[in-house]
């Protein structure tokens, strides 16, 4: 599959781009500070760049959990906005190649607000994942963006449209109010009201139906990512991943088989310097 090709079929809509921690490989601050591109990176920066034990170290939401219970839900969520926020860093690639696309949906499980950026000048519908703070069943909050004010404000799912384009970030966001799925706890509640219908708005349980989607920087070799993956894109047709690993374990492996998702060969990098 040409990239040209995928391009098309994301303009059209019916290839969705699906966004994860692997986008990131390439991306510092000034002064030399790596973003988080997968889970031993993204420990080494909630815990000041200290290894934590290799039962924590086997995946990011163990360790968050683990410092949670030691220092408390505000020290987690502030550790995690501080990554993302502290200092400046430039947009990672894949990001500069969506916005000549600007597709009307995107799914994006990174924490940051690159995504948001790029529809800075276009009215649209953010929907953010939220856990545990939620009095009732939902685990999701719906934004509406005004491009002349530079404002979201919170709205009822309901209204909830294709009128508008969709950015859906599960996991959370660090604005418009930091919320932040990142600990074991806050994945295992997730996925439950996830599992019961509860994490994505009634508009969306039908609208994603029958599409294919693009993974880029995605690691389904964690049941986490595999089981939210799964959730998001529950009637999906198929699809394509593009990361950086050479070889797939076997759970991947038969992720990607049951779901119809081929593995392109080329690096994500190379791919998005291909034609």
């Amino acid at each position: 599959m040409k990239k040209s090709e995928l391009e098309a079929q994301i303009k059209e809509g019916s290839l969705i781009p699906f966004l994860g921690m692997g986008v990131f490989k390439e991306t510092k601050t000034a002064d030399g500070d790596q973003i988080p591109f997968d889970s031993d990176s993204m420990i080494l920066s909630l815990n000041g760049g200290r290894a934590m034990s290799p039962r924590l170290m086997y995946e990011y939401s163990r360790a968050a959990m683990s410092l949670e219970q030691r220092k408390g839900r505000p020290f987690i969520e502030q550790m995690t906005n501080h990554i993302f926020t502290h200092k400046p860093y430039p947009m990672p690639e894949v990001y500069t190649w969506l916005k000549t696309l600007m597709p009307h949906y995107v799914v994006d499980l990174n924490l940051d607000d690159s995504l948001l950026k790029l529809y800075a000048e276009v009215d649209h519908f953010l929907i953010t994942g939220v856990s545990r703070i939620m009095a009732g069943y939902d685990r999701f909050l719906v934004y509406m963006y005004t491009s002349v004010t530079k404002e979201y404000h919170r709205v009822e799912k309901e209204l909830l449209s294709p009128m508008l384009p969709i950015l859906f970030k599960p996991l959370g966001c660090t604005v418009p109010e930091k919320s932040f799925i990142i600990s074991d706890a806050d994945f295992v509640d997730w996925l439950t009201e996830a599992m019961g219908g509860y994490a994505l708005p009634p508009f969306l349980k039908t609208f994603k139906n029958d599409k294919e989607y693009l993974f880029l920087g995605i690691d389904f070799d964690r049941d986490t990512y595999r089981m939210v993956a799964n959730e998001v894109t529950l009637g999906l047709n198929g699809g394509y991943l593009v990361n950086d690993k050479e070889k797939i374990s076997k759970k991947e492996e038969k992720f990607l088989t049951s779901h119809k998702i081929e593995k392109l060969e080329t690096p994500l990098g190379s791919f998005l310097k291909g034609a």
